[in-house]
């Protein structure tokens, strides 16, 4: 028999694991030494003509390559040009010669982004290197002709930080595509380099401007993912209120859960009802909350976040976001497994108590555990049991 002081004692420990990442050995090596101070963190960005050997070039176009032949690399079966990039003139060509090598050997797929370390003439000599090929559309009448098209590539950190990020590096390549008209690129200056340029703030900085817009105040937000909570920014530019709904979403458990399809009715449930919205007015500095709701485990996160962001490490900050719905998951399950055994156990419905009592994320919880179990009447019988029980505990602590 497991004791209540025992159960507590291994939820504890578990729970400082998950929020101890920045003891763990696979991040202090790789990011911890690199970014400890901002002077350190360098990105680079890469972009590429390819060209396939059997596809239809333009005599503009072979003309423009012709006159970069010093900047291209041929194969037998494709050319790739050197259009723009932000690396030392001395690492240009090692990374032109490893895109080169993994497109010979079909390792870049057309529109999904590959992420690997590469070894370069830098002062950090490996980097984390995201490349993706963008290929244009191709000719309804030769649909098996080799393609043209752009590879772009984005370097900085590591590849275990910047794999952190892969969903919105992605989703920031493909939105080049409508400028990539023409192989010279005409709008090079005044939207392509300015757009690669600044890859690095707009796909991975954002977590950090976040928690650095709202302080200790960063629980609420947990909260308000993890409860499917509209969040509403008032007075502010478009950009934080952007970086405000990538936030959420990144904490977000949707997408992530069993049934995704109840946990949508729920996401779609709070958003309609106004009076749930947190609300965030970016018009006073600090920003104003309203609305506000957070529990024990939310708040417990809170100082884990705020020294990743004293120390401008986006990645360590991401890693910790991933740690923090990891134990979400973990608990959901747990909760489950403990409902199903109390419709035939009272002793395992005295362990569903104690588990809600010691998580901290017990309204949580049974908020996602009642919108999934919505059909299955003997286990909302357990849940309003449950929930009488928090709200007990909560009437006796005010």
């Amino acid at each position: 028999m497991c004791s209540k002081g025992a159960m507590f004692t291994s939820q504890t420990s578990s729970f400082q694991d998950s929020i101890d990442v920045e003891e763990k050995d696979d991040f202090d090596s790789e990011d911890m030494a690199a970014y400890s101070q901002r002077s350190q963190l360098s990105c680079y960005y890469t972009i590429y003509l390819y060209q396939g050997t059997r596809s239809e070039a333009t005599g503009e176009s072979v003309g423009w390559t012709q006159r970069r032949a010093d900047s291209t690399t041929s194969q037998e079966d494709f050319s790739l040009t050197l259009i723009d990039s932000s690396l030392p003139p001395e690492a240009e060509p090692e990374l032109r010669t490893y895109i080169s090598r993994r497109l010979s050997k079909g390792a870049l797929l057309g529109g999904m982004g590959n992420i690997a370390t590469v070894e370069l003439s830098l002062p950090e000599k490996a980097v984390g290197c995201y490349c993706c090929l963008l290929e244009q559309e191709r000719s309804p009448e030769q649909p098996d002709i080799d393609g043209n098209g752009y590879v772009i590539c984005f370097m900085g950190g590591s590849e275990k930080g910047l794999n952190l990020f892969r969903l919105e590096l992605d989703k920031y390549v493909q939105g080049l595509h409508s400028s990539l008209q023409s192989p010279e690129l005409q709008n090079l200056e005044t939207e392509v380099r300015p757009y690669l340029s600044q890859w690095f703030e707009e796909s991975v900085m954002h977590v950090h401007r976040v928690v650095q817009l709202v302080q200790n105040n960063i629980c609420f937000l947990l909260h308000a993912a993890l409860s499917h909570r509209h969040v509403e920014v008032i007075g502010s530019d478009e950009k934080t209120k952007t970086d405000v709904s990538r936030f959420i979403k990144a904490a977000s458990l949707q997408g992530l859960s069993q049934q995704d399809s109840t946990t949508a009715s729920l996401c779609k449930a709070m958003s309609e009802d106004a009076q749930s919205h947190l609300l965030i007015d970016c018009s006073t500095c600090p920003p104003t909350l309203s609305n506000t709701v957070t529990n024990r485990f939310c708040d417990d996160w809170i100082q884990a976040f705020l020294n990743a962001a004293e120390r401008r490490n986006p990645f360590l900050l991401r890693q910790i976001l991933e740690n923090f719905k990891l134990k979400a998951i973990q608990d959901m399950n747990n909760l489950k497994r403990f409902v199903r055994q109390a419709e035939m156990s009272h002793y395992a419905l005295f362990r569903c108590c104690q588990f809600l009592q010691g998580c901290g994320n017990g309204d949580v919880l049974l908020q996602n555990a009642r919108t999934e179990h919505s059909d299955l009447p003997e286990a909302c019988s357990i849940i309003s049991v449950l929930e009488e029980f928090l709200m007990e505990q909560a009437q006796a602590q005010a």
